[in-house]
């Protein structure tokens, strides 16, 4: 398990590049049958990646789970939302199996004591992205298909961000103690998101980016508004945005994003929008 303590905005301001990666950008989150976990101390959210090729493979694999997570197991005191980035796979929960095809998502609740991942294909196969937040009570474990989300178009041609985003683990779909995720796909010939930037004192956030073409990259915006910092983000690469921070991102082509939240409150309208033209 990788561990990343809380940064601060006035040590941010000081960093290079190879600093700010470290503190903030998750690679690498997909190796052949294993599970690659990053707890952040921000609002302890943990961003899990499971990639099964041969093996059916339990989410605490190599985990130290007592040691990390002072827990018996890992769902103990958390829930968890599971979106499917590769080939079609399967997830089995307490006994309860749950089929995942492409960009499809399962939220499980807090209380599942045994999860493991498998693929249909070898030659193709699932790649399970994750985000944990603590929860202290228990709902309802559900699948959402692609089809099944909530899905909400937005911006504008002319400004290079049309978009449609879609909300899955979100208070309209299902409810959770506190996380909320969802998947944003952008219009062929749009490369911004979430323009005009804002942060949220209450709650903390972290992207994951994919279906970025090969030989293409995304420039990730975060710091503070007046002043602001990027890392280059390569296909399914994650970063973390600590509530201080802005989280915009901007692509040499278009491309597909999923965002997950944890903190306080669910309220969406709770944010600062901050004006592009005072952005430093």
């Amino acid at each position: 398990m990788d561990i990343r303590y809380s940064a601060n905005q006035r040590d941010v301001k000081r960093y290079t590049t190879e600093e700010l990666r470290n503190e903030f950008h998750i690679s690498g989150l997909y190796k052949d049958d294993e599970v690659v976990c990053v707890y952040s101390h921000v609002d302890r959210m943990v961003t899990f990646g499971c990639m099964p090729v041969k093996e059916k493979v339990a989410l605490d694999k190599g985990i130290d789970v007592w040691g990390n997570f002072g827990t018996h197991f890992i769902l103990e005191r958390r829930e968890i939302g599971i979106f499917n980035l590769g080939g079609s796979g399967k997830i089995t929960a307490d006994g309860v199996e749950y089929k995942l095809g492409y960009k499809d998502c399962l939220y499980l609740t807090q209380g599942n004591k045994e999860v493991f991942f498998e693929s249909d294909e070898a030659a193709n196969p699932a790649r399970f992205y994750m985000v944990s937040a603590p929860a202290h009570c228990a709902y309802e474990n559900k699948l959402i298909t692609i089809e099944e989300a909530n899905h909400r178009p937005l911006g504008d041609k002319k400004l290079a961000n049309e978009r449609t985003i879609n909300q899955f683990i979100h208070p309209d779909v299902l409810k959770t103690c506190q996380l909320s995720m969802g998947m944003t796909e952008l219009k062929e010939g749009s490369v911004w998101n979430t323009m005009p930037s804002h942060t949220h004192e209450r709650r903390m956030e972290i992207y994951t980016y994919f279906e970025i073409p090969e030989g293409q990259a995304v420039f990730h915006m975060m710091g503070e508004p007046t002043e602001t910092r990027h890392i280059v983000m390569n296909n399914f690469d994650a970063v973390i945005s600590p509530s201080w921070s802005i989280h915009s991102g901007v692509g040499t082509s278009n491309y597909t994003f999923i965002w997950a939240m944890g903190g306080e409150n669910m309220e969406f309208d709770d944010m600062d929008t901050i004006e592009t033209p005072t952005l430093r």
